[in-house]
């Protein structure tokens, strides 16, 4: 008897972890796709998801916590290209080393991030207005900066960043699985980081209880922003050319990850390991989509569907708890 109430509360604590539900899924469909497929388990196609996964998991990290703290960052796609085509002008036409040019880089997409904190927090602009007209922007200005043509032949010193390997594993899946420890740790034990959750839950109450709202909000859009230009490091690395097109679309593939994982538009609540675990969500379906031979115009609209369902789904979930409360 005792050890049956013990299974029992064991799993009702397994259940009641929050990205359970999400691990559960991926397990289920895995396993239906190695039926499905002989390719799916193979060490190259698996490299390939986390590979191709790097670039949404390590923007994931930024833009969960700043879901969390009720903000919203669109521009994250342009900021992704932004830093890979400073560092790829840096690198070509100014004849800096790589560490230089990826300084270069990352400093401006701290100018994106830093710029959208301040209208956000200190002139009240709406984020979903600010961050989409800062995306506008930004793809206006890459295609001044580069005259409308892809940085080519990046010298090599540069592109093993993306490139390299370690154990036979790419550089940038381990950049992203280190980014994901660490931000779900100091979400989870960090005095200061853990401060999101109250802004995003309620921000009068936050404010009175003499946390520094708005200096975290811009210190949050500073911090997607630097992750969005890494991930633009990685990719343009990677690839070994800075393209002015690159990036299109990421932040609703990111946004629709973090939901997925738990995180809601209204603040509040989420985790980077549930954003990761969405993101993860996201690539395995891209990549089992391709390999039963689905058409690539499909593909986009599973996406686009998904993110209809998960924020249906977050918004009926938002409704629940406000009746509950009354």
């Amino acid at each position: 008897m005792k050890s049956g109430t013990w299974l029992l509360r064991l799993l009702r604590l397994i259940v009641s972890f929050r990205e359970f539900s999400l691990i559960a899924v991926l397990v289920l469909f895995g396993g239906f796709m190695t039926i499905q497929s002989d390719v799916f388990l193979t060490k190259a196609n698996l490299e390939a998801i986390l590979l191709g996964l790097s670039v949404e998991g390590i923007i994931a990290v930024g833009m969960v916590i700043l879901l969390i703290s009720g903000g919203l960052d669109l521009s994250v796609g342009s900021t992704l290209a932004l830093t890979g085509v400073v560092t790829g002008l840096a690198l070509m036409k100014l004849g800096l080393s790589p560490l230089p040019a990826i300084t270069l880089g990352l400093l401006a997409a701290l100018a994106v991030g830093l710029i959208n904190g301040l209208l956000v927090s200190k002139l009240k602009i709406n984020p979903f207005i600010t961050t989409l007209g800062m995306m506008i922007t930004v793809r206006g200005l890459l295609l001044v900066l580069a005259e409308g043509r892809a940085v080519l032949n990046l010298p090599e010193t540069f592109t093993v960043v993306g490139q390299g390997r370690l154990f036979g594993i790419q550089y940038p899946i381990y950049v992203m699985l280190l980014l994901v420890i660490v931000g779900d740790l100091l979400m989870r034990y960090s005095r200061f980081f853990r401060q999101s959750y109250y802004i995003g839950g309620n921000e009068k109450a936050a404010r009175l209880s003499g946390i520094n709202v708005d200096g975290v909000k811009i210190f949050n859009y500073c911090l997607v922003a630097i992750l969005a230009g890494i991930a633009g490091i990685m990719i343009t690395a990677r690839f070994g050319s800075a393209s002015v097109t690159v990036g299109s679309g990421v932040e609703l593939r990111v946004i629709t990850a973090t939901i997925i994982g738990g995180a809601s538009l209204s603040g509040g609540e989420g985790s980077v390991f549930g954003a990761f675990l969405g993101a993860l969500f996201m690539a395995v379906l891209a990549n089992a989509l391709n390999l039963l031979g689905v058409d690539v115009y499909w593909q986009n609209f599973v996406t686009g569907l998904i993110l209809i369902i998960a924020v249906v789904v977050d918004v009926v979930n938002e409704r629940r708890k406000a009746s509950q409360k009354m």
